[in-house]
């Protein structure tokens, strides 16, 4: 596992509730950090793997952005084709347009008038890393792990988003093989935008769906 050293803004609690330079950052190693390490040796002593190779792949990981899963969701908007296949084979729709997934089951779902979808995941922190990126701090954190499946509503308004009563929530819990991309809706002011400028509008909240897209 690589060492996510992204840090992202507070939400009333969702996230980090001081700086990531506080003293305790000197406290001892965790279990989950020892056995890092521990793995991390063994395959250099190994042969498997050199150290630089492994830098460099966390390198790889750490660069990744969202804007993978901007241009999914944009070509989704654009081509209602494409969306069928997104909808029904997240995956595969991804593979089509370039990008890889692994060997993750990814899963497309989508936001409507009558239904709203948020991703969390209530036993880590599995996340699309290969289309969003490094996870924030905020969808690490107990509080929403353990909130948002108990009180979507409420978390939701936290981060700014108030979702009508008349609209359903609906919380997917990610998991080891299985991730999930919030396609959200595209706002009646984008209309006629081409792909590209659809993406610009597409943040990592909205595919979370903590958050819609705005113009």
């Amino acid at each position: 596992m690589p060492h996510d050293h992204h840090h992202d803004h507070d939400h009333r609690g969702l996230g980090p509730s001081s700086h990531p330079c506080r003293a305790d950052q000197d406290a001892p190693l965790t279990e989950a950090q020892r056995l890092e390490i521990a793995v991390r040796e063994l395959l250099v002593e190994k042969g498997v793997a050199t150290a630089a190779e492994i830098a460099a792949q966390i390198a790889r990981m750490d660069a990744r952005t969202p804007a993978l899963g901007a241009q999914v969701v944009a070509r989704a908007w654009t081509d209602p084709a494409f969306k069928a296949r997104l909808l029904a084979d997240g995956s595969a729709a991804c593979r089509e347009m370039g990008i890889e997934v692994d060997a993750l089951k990814l899963v497309a779902v989508e936001n409507t008038e009558a239904e709203h979808n948020v991703v969390v995941c209530t036993l880590c922190s599995c996340y699309p890393r290969n289309l969003l990126g490094l996870p924030p701090d905020w969808y690490k954190s107990r509080a929403y792990r353990s909130r948002t499946v108990r009180e979507p509503r409420r978390v939701l308004a936290e981060f700014g988003l108030t979702v009508p009563g008349t609209t359903t929530v609906r919380v997917h819990d990610s998991t080891a093989d299985m991730r999930y991309l919030v396609v959200p809706r595209r706002p009646d002011a984008a209309a006629g935008w081409d792909e590209e400028r659809l993406a610009g509008i597409v943040t990592r909240d909205c595919m979370i769906g903590v958050a819609v897209p705005s113009v």
